[in-house]
């Protein structure tokens, strides 16, 4: 796949990231309370988003884990209710009890950032649902992260893990058609790591499942801006990231800002088709 000439694909979904906890690098206490939290996911649907992905623990480093117990009682009301009102919702958890307390309540997605590997009930409860399940690359909890992230070449040695993951969530029993990976932008990943995934994305190809990216506000963007500028100001790079990899072939972009993306890839669709306006 190449930005000059390349394949036309299809517009990517666009899910946006709902975090229901006290402590997410980007919106850590804002949509703690339920109503807050089902009127955001609202809000970003109105935005473009086509699923709304809820988590319960923060992934950053150095955030304190959460029991299973609490992740529930933080994501289970918001997931009842943004699905009573027909919205797809995804539940970013790696607990298989999270999962299946979310599927009951309307989930139709997990996505797990450890890809299965964090608990070992995980795989098996995601065939008996007959869910999408979304594989992150993962290396181990962030605490480990300085000593696992060594690379030969980053998207060689991601889409080869992946691809093991793959084997052993279809061995559990996931129907292929269910799957989706996601390199883990930013997991066990110093900044050229990620830059070297998102410039080779179509190393993902040949796994056969859809491909999810989470680029949103991370570190890596940070890196490019001003020591002192905010974290909404990563929205904008990115959208940019999100229209590259619209050119790329990818599935679906996970961000926290939705409108930025949403018009981003309107300009990737009217660059696609010539716009159809006629000469200016």
């Amino acid at each position: 796949m190449s930005l000059a000439g390349g394949t036309a694909h299809a517009r990517p979904q666009l899910w946006g990231i709902l975090n229901v906890t006290p402590d997410s690098f980007s919106d850590g206490g804002r949509f703690v309370e339920v109503d807050a939290a089902v009127a955001q996911g609202l809000r970003l649907v109105a935005e473009g988003a086509g699923v709304i992905d809820v988590g319960g623990e923060s992934t950053r480093p150095g955030a304190e884990p959460v029991s299973p117990k609490v992740e529930r009682e933080r994501v289970v009301p918001v997931v009842a209710s943004l699905a009573a009102e027909g919205i797809r919702v995804s539940i970013d958890t790696m607990h298989a009890a999270t999962a299946a307390a979310a599927v009951d309540a309307g989930a139709v997605i997990v996505n797990d950032v450890s890809g299965g590997l964090h608990d070992p009930d995980m795989a098996a409860l995601v065939a008996e649902v007959e869910v999408d399940f979304v594989a992150m690359h993962w290396r181990g909890p962030s605490d480990q992260w300085d000593a696992v992230s060594s690379y030969e070449w980053a998207p060689h040695d991601v889409r080869d893990e992946l691809r093991a993951r793959l084997d052993a969530l279809l061995e559990a029993g996931i129907a292929p058609r269910r799957l989706w990976v996601d390199p883990g932008l930013g997991f066990a990943k110093h900044p050229e790591h990620n830059w070297q995934l998102l410039a080779h994305l179509a190393e993902f190809d040949v796994l056969g499942a859809r491909v999810l990216v989470g680029a949103s506000r991370k570190r890596f963007i940070g890196a490019l801006l001003p020591d002192d500028a905010p974290l909404d100001e990563r929205d904008l790079p990115t959208a940019v990231i999100g229209a590259l990899a619209a050119v790329a072939g990818v599935d679906a972009l996970r961000v926290h800002d939705v409108r930025s993306s949403a018009r981003a890839l309107d300009v990737v669709e009217a660059w696609r088709g010539g716009w159809g306006g006629g000469a200016a």
